[in-house]
């Protein structure tokens, strides 16, 4: 039997909402499928440093302390939740402008995936500011997940049923699963759930 190659994912966080967004489903996905190894990174300003660690000085005691307790943050990330296995992750705290930190990361590892929230800003002030995840979806050499908070309010799905219209038949999807490298067709009555 041959172990899955192991996926490189750089998750860029600087304790907002949208990096904690970011941060919960890259954890989901690494707890479902562990051969993701996470690469959680803080970027962090030369001038102001982060908001979580207010400080009149960045330097690389700050660096360290960020990434303590980003070390906690994460683990507390993974706190109760069931993985199929053990899961590898690395924390970094880099000091330099947020865009380029998580793309020179992604470059060293040699990133399959980037995670990266969106703060959403718009108009002038993105204008003014730029946007890390914009920069990262255009310049990174991999795949990237830009994830926002969800503000779509709950629906109720409409239940499928069969109806047979007078004109034509009906015709039900082609059911498949897939087991041991196979795509398997499955009859007719197999259930869709």
């Amino acid at each position: 039997m041959s172990v899955a190659p192991l996926i490189q994912v750089v998750v860029a966080y600087d304790f907002s909402p949208s990096a904690e967004d970011a941060l919960q489903r890259a954890v989901e996905v690494a707890c479902r499928a562990p051969q993701h190894v996470l690469h959680v990174l803080a970027a962090i300003d030369a001038r102001n440093g982060l908001s979580i660690l207010a400080t009149p000085k960045v330097d690389y005691d700050y660096a360290e302390k960020i990434q303590g307790l980003l070390a906690e943050h994460v683990k507390e990330a993974f706190a109760g939740r069931p993985a199929v296995s053990e899961v590898q992750f690395f924390v970094h705290a880099r000091i330099g402008k947020p865009a380029e930190e998580i793309l020179e990361l992604a470059r060293e590892v040699s990133a399959d995936l980037v995670f990266v929230g969106s703060h959403g800003a718009k108009g002038f002030e993105r204008l003014v500011l730029g946007s890390v995840s914009e920069r990262i979806v255009r310049e990174a050499h991999c795949p990237v997940m830009v994830v926002r908070t969800k503000t779509y309010q709950p629906v109720d799905l409409m239940k499928v049923i069969r109806y047979d219209h007078d004109r034509k038949a009906y015709t039900p999807p082609h059911r498949f699963s897939y087991v041991d490298r196979q795509a398997i067709t499955r009859p007719n009555d197999w259930p869709i759930s």
